[in-house]
């Protein structure tokens, strides 16, 4: 079967989230948070995406390599238009590594993050272009998380922003962009099950906690969460990873792809205060946008459940 016809294992839960699971000593939190995961919108979901101003979208190019990014407009530009459809007037720019993938049907992990109330939401399914500029995402998943690690900012309009803009591109992170990232208090990651089916997901921490060791790897801390691992679940069974570091300050956007491995050694995690694992990624791309956004942020209130960041240099 594809990956368009494979049908979900029965529950919220693969394998290899199970596997991590289990690995980690919490399958019966994990089987709690679980039962949050819906099929459909909830009012109060349907209300809570109306209110956001940005998405993050995460899906494969047609290489096959996973990518995640954000699209944008103003409030209402995110719409349920049933309990299982989410009507959202915006695609990627023509420079996005994804633009081709989202032009026709695709497999898509979505978070609507609301940075000022500190909460987040998350939408996986199928989406299809709309015909008019945007997209219709049948769900599949539905579910929200805690607010652990998100920062909170306010948005404002930039005026005179103009439309993305592809500033750079190549097979390992510049100078320059090793900086970004390694200043970074805030990434997304889009990874895939083993049916194909995307999730996007947040990671949040002080300045320092994604830690660059190199032009072409990266590092960062597993925090405590809501046990359900699927991000980990994921890359137990598929390594490939797409990473959106978001420039608040510009509008701007640092979009990384590569694959990644999970380190359960007790001395990798010993490393990073607070961590309950590692993660890896060897970077295999990179595509820079300025004004991946017409959005800006203020400066962020850091969340209280931040654990302090061992600041590594760049290399």
């Amino acid at each position: 079967m594809t990956a368009a016809t494979t049908p979900r294992q029965p529950g919220p839960y693969h394998p290899g989230e199970r596997a991590v699971q289990d690995r980690a000593g919490r399958t019966d939190r994990a089987d709690h948070s679980g039962r949050a995961v819906g099929g459909t919108i909830p009012a109060v979901a349907a209300r809570f995406l109306t209110e956001r101003r940005v998405l993050v979208a995460g899906a494969a190019d047609a290489d096959g390599r996973l990518w995640a990014t954000q699209l944008s407009g103003p409030a209402g530009f995110l719409r349920a238009a049933d309990e299982r459809t989410v009507a959202v007037a915006a695609r990627p720019a023509e420079e996005d590594p994804l633009a081709a993938a989202l032009a026709g049907p695709a497999e898509v992990g979505t978070i609507a993050l609301d940075p000022a109330g500190r909460r987040r939401m998350r939408v996986n399914g199928r989406s299809v272009p709309d015909g008019r500029g945007g997209l219709v995402i049948t769900a599949d998943q539905v579910y929200a998380n805690c607010p652990k690690y998100i920062h909170r900012r306010h948005p404002a309009d930039r005026p005179g922003a103009g439309g993305p803009r592809r500033v750079a591109a190549g097979s390992a992170l510049s100078t320059a962009q090793q900086l970004l990232a390694a200043t970074a208090d805030t990434f997304f990651i889009a990874t895939a099950g083993p049916d194909g089916r995307m999730d996007a997901s947040h990671r949040g921490g002080h300045p320092g906690f994604l830690h660059v060791l190199g032009p072409d790897r990266l590092r960062w801390p597993d925090y405590p969460g809501n046990s359900m691992f699927m991000t980990l679940g994921n890359l137990e069974l598929d390594p490939r990873a797409g990473l959106l570091v978001p420039d608040w300050e510009t509008g701007g956007a640092l979009l990384i792809t590569g694959e990644a491995r999970t380190d359960w050694t007790g001395p990798a995690a010993a490393e990073l205060p607070g961590a309950e694992r590692v993660v890896d990624l060897t970077v295999t791309g990179v595509v820079e946008l300025a004004d991946a956004t017409p959005l800006t942020w203020t400066a962020p209130a850091h969340s209280p459940a931040d654990p302090p960041a061992t600041r590594h240099p760049v290399a």
